[in-house]
């Protein structure tokens, strides 16, 4: 597997079809599930034989699944956002990302695929090519983007009552968390084989998964994954969530990445450590000005401070996340820096040179890991660009000093709409249909009424 995702990033299309079909061909692959990453960063596609993808090499899917909400409703100006026709894409499969579905009955491969137009230019609405684009503006300028992204997630009991709130499952003893465990060694047993589980999925899947925490929620956990190029990071975040929820589902529990599931526990988020490498690999950001930084990683620093509240739309999406950002414990409320600083959204972890990096803080676990990687590294190229310069480094609690990000999707949908910068480097095309479909979402969503409307102004205004 490892040698299939080398040789293809080197060879021509039709040796990559090759090597793909001769490893379908090897572990005797009935199905092949054919994976688009959608706006919400779910998998749509569709599930062919093997013997038909082996002939008929790629698909086709409308091009209106990244214009419709996670409601399944369509905003007003859908049919500006795609085409007068709702036509179809072109699928092509990616060879590199070819794993086995271990969960599935008979011998499954799944594959993302990538999306084109009729006349073969990459689709500018796809998450996937949206990331693409950005990582091009950054090959362009001799550099290579290097990310690891650290996942919270919660495990919940089963609940198929919207209305009711979600609770934490009872592990192995029996009895649900009722006290904070974070980093507890034995917390994280009490769910050992839902987790056993895990890996052996994320084992047959070649996926980087590297530690796994216990975090401060009952039943929140958390899992790190190697450090690597950013498109190779977003593919394993997307696969991961779809590895984690069927490993839980197989016990019995629900796992879920909504950024605030629970009202008295904290949020959950995709804190995404980022540096830049030359075509030498070395790493741009360290230097010899003060701490051991360069001039490059101020000018990123300076270009996420400037950029992130405008990009916010992007790590926040849902109408739930702004409630991780406005009452959480340790999320982030402000672009302020420091090192080794949880305070702040900017920390800059105490390591070695080579591995010197910003972690970024405000993205939710519900996020996109293609668009949330894509706006961050947006941002700092944007910086280094206007060679901005960033607040000096922050030593206090960044608590203290307020909130300064957008406090409601609207609000953060009205900072990207003004942001010429972002709509450029991300694709003007793509960020009006971004935008289209979350003002929908959020629309829907106050369309609602609650229960706490109900029963607190009823009959008291």
């Amino acid at each position: 597997m490892t040698s299939t995702r080398s040789r293809s990033r080197k060879t021509t299309p039709r040796q990559a079809e090759s090597v793909l079909l001769r490893w379908l061909k090897d572990r005797h692959i009935t199905e092949v599930e054919c994976l688009v990453p959608d706006i919400t960063g779910n998998a749509r596609g569709k599930i062919i034989p093997a013997d038909k993808f082996s002939h008929d090499y790629g698909t086709r899917l409308p091009e209106g699944i990244f214009a419709t909400t996670v409601t399944g409703d369509y905003p007003d100006d859908y049919y500006e956002l795609t085409s007068p026709s709702d036509s179809d894409m072109q699928l092509r499969p990616d060879a590199a990302t070819v794993r086995m579905v271990p969960w599935a009955t008979d011998p499954t491969a799944q594959v993302i695929h990538d999306c084109y137009t009729r006349d073969g230019q990459p689709h500018e609405l796809a998450p996937r090519n949206v990331l693409r684009r950005v990582l091009a503006e950054y090959a362009a300028a001799g550099l290579q983007p290097v990310v690891a992204p650290e996942l919270e997630f919660f495990l919940v009991q089963k609940n198929t009552d919207p209305d009711f709130p979600l609770l934490p499952p009872a592990g192995r003893s029996g009895r649900a968390e009722t006290a904070r465990q974070s980093y507890s060694i034995d917390a994280v047993n009490e769910f050992d084989p839902i987790l056993d589980l895990m890996y052996d999925y994320c084992d047959a899947m070649e996926l980087d998964v590297d530690t796994l925490i216990h975090e401060s929620g009952a039943a929140q956990l958390e899992v790190n994954f190697t450090h690597a190029e950013a498109l190779s990071r977003a593919d394993q975040v997307f696969l991961f969530k779809r590895t984690m929820r069927e490993a839980a589902m197989r016990h019995g529990v629900y796992a879920t990445f909504l950024a605030k599931p629970m009202e008295t526990e904290p949020g959950s988020a995709m804190h995404i450590h980022q540096s830049l490498v030359d075509a030498a690999g070395r790493n741009v950001f360290s230097g010899k000005l003060d701490e051991g930084v360069s001039q490059v990683f101020l000018h990123y620093l300076g270009g996420l401070q400037k950029y992130v509240p405008m990009a916010m739309a992007f790590f926040a999406p849902n109408v739930n996340s702004y409630r991780r950002l406005m009452f959480g414990e340790v999320s982030p409320s402000n672009v302020l820096w420091g090192f080794d600083n949880r305070t702040c959204g900017l920390r800059v972890p105490i390591d070695t040179p080579e591995n010197m990096r910003v972690e970024s803080r405000f993205a939710g676990s519900d996020a996109n890991p293609y668009l949330a990687m894509a706006a961050t590294l947006a941002c700092g190229l944007l910086g280094i660009r206007e060679q901005l310069e960033p607040t000096p480094p922050f030593t206090g609690s960044g608590k203290e000093e307020g909130y300064d990000l957008p406090r409601s999707l609207g609000e953060a949908l009205d900072e990207l709409e003004g942001c010429q910068a972002l709509k450029d480097m991300l694709g003007p095309r793509f960020v009006r249909a971004y935008i289209s479909v979350k003002r929908k979402e959020y629309e829907t969503f106050f369309r609602v009424i609650s229960s706490w409307e109900r029963e607190f102004l009823l009959l008291n205004v």
